[in-house]
């Protein structure tokens, strides 16, 4: 990765006019990942300062923080990819990206859709900020998920949310239930993002994890080590919307 000097990293402001303007531009096209990325920076603020802190009190934390691995970078290794076992959460990765068409190196570069920069700054903090995007996908996989729906991505932002205490995650995950509401005229999405939150409070803190690791274990083994509970509310809501022939929001 071509680098800059290296930079202080400071907690932004919220912002909550960009934040507001950048949700209603989402709602209005799920699809339109750039404004999730906006919303994250307009609101996160210092999330990724006290998840690095916290980084650094967990066991093996530490060596993760030292290695500075770019996950992004190993996500994009096709060899690397390519040999981890069937059945593992990696071989699961492969699968979704062959299903999906998506890549790491793609959502990084979405993220920087705005050019501002701050993607090349050497620094902790903002490596743990990269790694807290490039992991998204894997927890796609191991939560069962699905980016192909925007039901499963707002189960996911929900649970995102109760993993690393990000706003910018509360703001989409409450904007796309509220949302469902009106669409739907039931509970049922709404019923599997406040799942989604739930099951990630009850689960391990995955940034603690060693990623390198974690794609080569077994996809049932790493969901029952890291408490990812069934998504039972999430499988109900997703099977009566395709029933009904309509996206949620």
């Amino acid at each position: 990765m071509a680098t800059q000097a290296v930079e202080p990293v400071q907690p932004m402001a919220r912002d909550w006019r960009a934040a507001w303007a950048a949700l209603r531009r989402l709602l209005a096209n799920g699809d339109d990942t750039v404004q999730v990325f906006r919303i994250m920076r307009a609101l996160n603020a210092d999330t990724s300062h006290r998840n690095y802190a916290q980084l650094l009190t967990v066991p093996g934390g530490g060596k993760l923080a030292y290695d500075r691995v770019e996950l992004s970078e190993r996500f994009s290794d096709q060899a690397w990819l390519d040999a981890l076992p069937d059945g593992s959460v990696g071989a699961a990765y492969r699968g979704f990206l062959d299903r999906t068409g998506f890549s790491a190196q793609g959502l990084a570069d979405l993220s920087y859709a705005d050019g501002e920069g701050w993607q090349r700054i050497e620094h902790p903090v903002a490596w743990f900020g990269r790694r807290e995007r490039d992991v998204h996908d894997i927890w796609h996989v191991l939560t069962g998920y699905t980016a192909e729906e925007h039901l499963g991505e707002a189960c996911l932002v929900a649970f995102s949310y109760a993993q690393t205490g990000g706003w910018g995650w509360a703001a989409i995950g409450i904007g796309a239930a509220v949302k469902s509401l009106r669409v739907t005229g039931e509970r049922g999405f709404a019923k599997a993002v406040w799942e989604g939150y739930r099951h990630g409070r009850r689960a391990r803190w995955l940034h603690a994890e060693d990623y390198e690791a974690l794609l080569a274990e077994p996809l049932e083994t790493a969901r029952r080590r890291l408490s990812i509970a069934e998504p039972v509310a999430y499988r109900v809501a997703q099977a009566r919307l395709r029933k009904r022939g309509i996206s949620g929001i």
